[in-house]
């Protein structure tokens, strides 16, 4: 029990302390986002509570992006995205924060349901793209040096909206 007392009251060093988590996650907005949204029915939705006109901005000038999705993964926290939305292959990639707003029916518990519902919701025209983005990029390839957020955005945030 000494040991464990010991151990308890002194900090572990971080294995990869320059990874993630030493740093704030809010960084206050120097200016106004350009925020791209290509998904007609989000668009009108946004629009109606007052937001700009999201198809004015360039895709590749804009500070986020906003889409749906086909469904949310509970098990991984995954985002299954396809060629068959509005929003097209590129949009959750290209942003560096990439905003998904989900419905609660498409919340389903593992990847097989997810695969399960595309195959019901689509029947043989099964879309050419599904996307499953489950966080960051990460690699250690370069030297056993982890690397974070290589390729596509930096930050993801989810709203769940309940059906009204």
């Amino acid at each position: 029990m000494k040991k464990i007392r010991k151990a308890l009251t002194q900090s572990t060093p971080l294995p990869f302390p320059k990874s993630e988590g030493t740093t704030s996650v809010f960084k206050p907005a120097v200016q106004e986002l350009e925020i791209f949204c290509k998904e007609t029915e989000i668009g009108r939705q946004l629009k109606e509570a007052g937001f700009a006109d999201f198809h004015a901005v360039d895709l590749e000038g804009c500070d986020a992006a906003i889409t749906g999705c086909e469904f949310l993964i509970a098990r991984t926290g995954s985002i299954v995205m396809s060629s068959a939305q509005k929003s097209g292959r590129t949009v959750s990639v290209y942003a560096p924060v990439h905003i998904c707003i989900a419905k609660s029916n498409q919340l389903v518990y593992d990847v097989r349901n997810g695969i399960e519902k595309m195959k019901e919701k689509y029947g043989i025209g099964i879309p050419s793209m599904i996307t499953f983005a489950s966080g960051p990029s990460r690699t250690a390839d370069i030297e056993k040096t982890l690397v974070v957020g290589v390729h596509g955005p930096k930050e993801v945030f989810v709203f769940l909206v309940d059906e009204i």
